[in-house]
C-alpha cells in the first residue's frame, strides 16, 4: 500500500501534537538523543569513508566535521 498525501499529513500532525504535549525536560532530552543519534550516523559515514580508521581516528574526524559545521553556522550572511 502506497501512502497518500492525506496519510502523510495526518502522521505529521500526530507527531506535532505529541511534541506539543511534552514537557520542557522531555523536549530537551529528545534533542540530546537526536544529537547522539546524528553523531552515530556521522561515525558510520566516516567509517564508510575511511574503512581502515581506528576509533580514535573516527572521533578526530567527527570532531573536525562538527567544527566545520559550527563554523558554517556562525558565519554571518553576506552578499
Amino acid at each position: 500500500m502506497e501512502p497518500t498525501r492525506q496519510l502523510a499529513d495526518q502522521l505529521f500532525l500526530d507527531r506535532v501534537r505529541r511534541a506539543r504535549r511534552q514537557t520542557f525536560a522531555q523536549k530537551f532530552y529528545a534533542g540530546v538523543r537526536l544529537f547522539a543519534a546524528v553523531k552515530d550516523r556521522m561515525r558510520a559515514g566516516i567509517r564508510d569513508d575511511f574503512p581502515h580508521a581506528d576509533d580514535q581516528a573516527v572521533e578526530r574526524e567527527l570532531r573536525r566535521r562538527l567544527a566545520i559545521s559550527r563554523a558554517i553556522e556562525q558565519r554571518p550572511w553576506t552578499k
